[in-house]
């Protein structure tokens, strides 16, 4: 994942992998058993929390998660989406 948030894309071309954490209301870190450590661990969630300090993070692995902790949680924030993204509502883009 470090590898996907850190691409540099053409000019005009956003990298999704950074979107896509910076717009989450929770984050699911997947495959946490493939980590040679905790600490590589560590160093992911800080980099995921350096994008979106809001979102919590949960650890899974084999996308094993209790559907209470992804469904309804009523999380979105247009406020917190404009602070990231100010043209965001823009209908020009």
């Amino acid at each position: 994942i470090l590898e996907r948030l850190a691409e540099v894309k053409p000019e005009g071309v956003e990298n999704e992998a950074v979107e896509q954490v910076a717009f989450a209301d929770k984050i699911l870190l997947n495959k946490i058993d493939l980590a040679k450590d905790e600490a590589e661990l560590d160093k992911i969630e800080k980099a995921l929390r350096k994008l979106n300090p809001t979102a919590p993070v949960q650890r899974t692995k084999e996308s094993k998660i209790n559907p209470k902790d992804i469904l309804n949680l009523q999380a979105f924030e247009l406020k917190r989406v404009l602070d990231f993204d100010p043209e965001f509502m823009d209908e020009n883009q």
